[in-house]
């Protein structure tokens, strides 16, 4: 388990939150039908750059990949579900549009995720960002001492099952703090009362991700992006979130 941070890192965390809210709101305002993934990246790559902040995704390089991440973003649309790599692929209009956000400020690390439609919305895309976001919350919500982890990921996968959306326990939440990726790993499945306790000073990423078809994905060539395997749409929605003795504070909550 990643070590407890204390009330004043938490604190320092809060700056690389406020930029990680901060980017994801300029590119959901920004998008539109017609740019390209690679579009969106660079915008988020200057405001790297403007911030004097650093990418965590840019060169990342873990076994799984073909290549270092090639860039700041992972944009995933319609059937990609995680890790989209940026590419000159053009927004069209329907399109579910998933961003994936994480940067450091300062030496501690924040990560967020947002799903949104572009152009004309459809009835059941919207359900399915909108049950993700329900999840997310709810998940959110039992972030608290005392609690289980087992609590955190049965709230998630109850809302999701609930809905009829595919769910898939390979990729899911995890502790963050001076690096994107430490322990625990955070399930979008599980028992309540069960798995580690919560204690105050663990942060945590709190990322359900929901398929509208069934549990399946398979991964591109890339060895990165994440896809549906029966072409349905997916969403994700995240959040690093501070487990306090107030209860949890989200560090990356967008205005």
């Amino acid at each position: 388990m990643a070590a407890l941070k204390t009330p004043a890192e938490i604190d320092q965390m809060r700056a690389a939150g406020r930029f990680v809210a901060a980017v994801l709101t300029s590119l959901r305002e920004v998008a539109e039908v017609g740019m390209t993934l690679r579009d969106l990246d660079t915008h988020a790559h200057a405001m790297i750059d403007q911030a004097g902040a650093h990418s965590v995704y840019l060169g990342y390089h873990p076994s799984f990949g073909a290549m270092p991440y090639p860039g700041v973003l992972c944009s995933s649309v319609n059937d990609a579900a995680l890790h989209g790599l940026p590419s000159d692929q053009v927004l069209a209009d329907g399109d579910v549009l998933s961003i994936d956000f994480a940067a450091e400020v300062d030496g501690w690390v924040a990560d967020s995720a947002l799903t949104f439609q572009l152009g004309t919305p459809d009835p059941e895309a919207q359900r399915l960002i909108a049950v993700t976001d329900e999840a997310l919350a709810a998940g959110i919500a039992q972030a608290r001492p005392g609690n289980r982890m087992g609590d955190i990921s049965a709230a998630i996968g109850e809302i999701g099952r609930a809905a009829g959306f595919g769910i898939n326990t390979d990729f899911g939440g995890h502790g963050v703090g001076r690096s994107m990726h430490e322990e625990p790993h955070v399930p979008n499945v599980g028992r309540r009362g069960t798995g580690l306790k919560l204690r105050p000073g663990l942060v945590i990423a709190i990322e359900p991700w929901f398929m509208a078809g069934g549990d399946g994905y398979t991964v591109d060539p890339d060895g990165w992006t994440i896809r549906t395997a029966d072409g349905a749409n997916a969403a994700h929605a995240e959040h690093t979130v501070a487990i306090t003795l107030d209860g949890p504070v989200v560090l990356t909550a967008r205005e």
